[in-house]
């Protein structure tokens, strides 16, 4: 294995405050002990990392979940003598472990956690954000996540899920979602328009649209882009035009969306019309 971290800073929303992501791999490398001011929380992608922690040692594996609290010291190390260890993590503030819960900042007793299906979502999560930390998708993918590891793996107990006028909420965020694409509001600007928590935002645009705000408005500014590729338009002419962060963007999401790059969209309705 290479020696080699690479850090991401992924902002909570338009202005909202940062998140740092971790993508880490190392043959020899040993952690002095330290503390963090925020949460830590990773997942092993492979090898085993030998962590002194509260007295005692964590071994990771694939897969596995690290919680470390926040102040609380620890170090990190290859697991045996032969292999290295990869793993992926990211660094939340307290608070952002309280949404949707009740009862404070969350305990963990635990700190390695076995939750194939949590595993694999802050895994796929962190990747895509690593690669373009678009801000709205940052806020709406990273504190659900977050809320999730606490209620299920947490002192902390759940708030009530039922928002009352799901629908109406969910409407008025996806039209000021659509009214300033560009420059997307943040999801608690937006809650706190509304009265309401970020979690609740979340929950009532999730359970309406039947997908988070960022999904909905990626959807929305594909349409948009297809309109002006009819039009003749270059793809990295038309990604800024409708929001994304470049043409790699808007392809990535073109491409989920329609099943075709821009391009060869472009290409064909061009064709089509000779």
């Amino acid at each position: 294995m290479a020696e080699e971290a690479l850090w991401t800073k992924a902002r909570l929303g338009r202005c909202g405050p940062p998140l740092h992501l971790l993508t880490a791999r190392f043959d020899k490398h040993v952690y002095s002990p330290h503390a963090h001011d925020e949460f830590t929380v990773g997942v092993c992608v492979d090898g085993s990392e030998l962590i002194d922690y509260r007295g005692g040692h964590i071994r990771t594996a694939p897969g596995s979940i690290v919680v470390l609290a926040p102040g609380e010291i620890h170090t990190g190390g290859p697991g045996t003598t032969t292999d290295g260890y990869a793993y992926r993590a990211l660094y939340a503030e307290p608070m952002l472990l309280t949404e949707g819960t009740v009862g404070g900042v969350p305990h963990f007793r635990e700190p390695l956690l076995d939750d194939p299906e949590l595993s694999a979502a802050l895994l796929l999560t962190h990747s895509e954000l690593s690669a373009c930390p678009d801000p709205l998708e940052a806020e709406s993918r990273l504190p659900w996540l977050l809320t999730a590891l606490a209620r299920r793996h947490s002192t902390s107990r759940p708030t009530c899920d039922q928002v009352p006028g799901a629908d109406a909420i969910a409407r008025a965020v996806r039209d000021r979602l659509a009214d300033e694409l560009l420059e997307p509001p943040s999801l608690a600007a937006l809650a706190g328009d509304l009265g309401l928590s970020r979690y609740q935002l979340l929950r009532a645009f999730r359970t309406s649209m039947g997908v988070p705000p960022y999904a909905w408005l990626a959807q929305y500014r594909v349409a948009r882009a297809r309109r002006l590729l009819d039009t003749g338009l270059r793809p990295a002419e038309v990604a800024p035009l409708v929001g994304f962060a470049d043409q790699a963007h808007l392809t990535r999401w073109f491409r989920r969306v329609l099943g075709v790059t821009p391009a060869a969209y472009r290409n064909s309705v061009q064709d089509a019309g000779r």
